[in-house]
């Protein structure tokens, strides 16, 4: 496939700037050899680079993450060019739309941490039925409940959980109950966030 066309799909169907990363678009994509990704980011490239260039620089001077560690420039670099999942633009032979992405209009519905470093969420379907979520800062792909797609959500509700009786329960009301079922992993099913690829398929930054 060539990047003219990746361009095209990408401006169809380009979502709201990231605020690190900038314009992006989800999707899926079958490679030249068969394999299927139901989960790709297109991105540019030049919000990268950038945000790495500077990175990198912050450490240099001992003002990054890393801080005055010895090792904190080689980190950095680390992070970048060893962590995370990408796809070459030039090995894809089709794009289509990923069924895994959450629609804009419900992502700017659910709110933010329930509590540290996890969101918890319910989403109920147009035929009532309810289904839990948690993520902890990954919110561009999910898991499916089975027979059901995300144009089948009609509300979500925020900082909730179901629990084994199928009501929808407020983690205000019952934090630690939530909690001892999350550590002891017998809580109704939880739907998480599921991986994903990340192509850059413009060449100039």
């Amino acid at each position: 496939m060539t990047n003219l066309n990746l361009q095209k799909f990408f401006e169809e169907n380009v979502e709201d700037d990231d605020p690190i990363y900038g314009a992006q678009c989800r999707c899926a994509v079958t490679l030249k050899d068969g394999l299927h990704l139901p989960c790709v980011i297109l991105r540019k490239t030049a919000p990268t680079v950038d945000l790495a260039s500077r990175r990198f620089e912050e450490e240099r001077k001992g003002k990054g993450i890393f801080g005055k560690s010895k090792k904190a420039y080689r980190d950095i670099v680390q992070s970048f060019v060893t962590s995370g999942s990408t796809v070459n633009n030039y090995n894809i032979e089709s794009v289509s739309v990923s069924p895994y992405s959450l629609p804009p209009e419900v992502m700017k519905n659910i709110e933010g941490e329930s509590m540290m470093s996890w969101t918890a969420w319910v989403l109920e379907m147009s035929d009532g039925a309810v289904f839990s979520y948690g993520s902890t800062f990954l919110f561009d792909f999910f898991e499916l409940p089975d027979g059901y797609n995300f144009n089948d959500v009609a509300k979500v509700h925020n900082h909730s959980y179901v629990n084994q009786s199928g009501e929808v329960i407020s983690i205000f009301e019952d934090r630690e109950s939530y909690i001892m079922k999350l550590e002891a992993n017998n809580q109704s099913r939880v739907f998480r966030e599921r991986p994903s690829f990340t192509c850059y398929f413009d060449k100039t930054p």
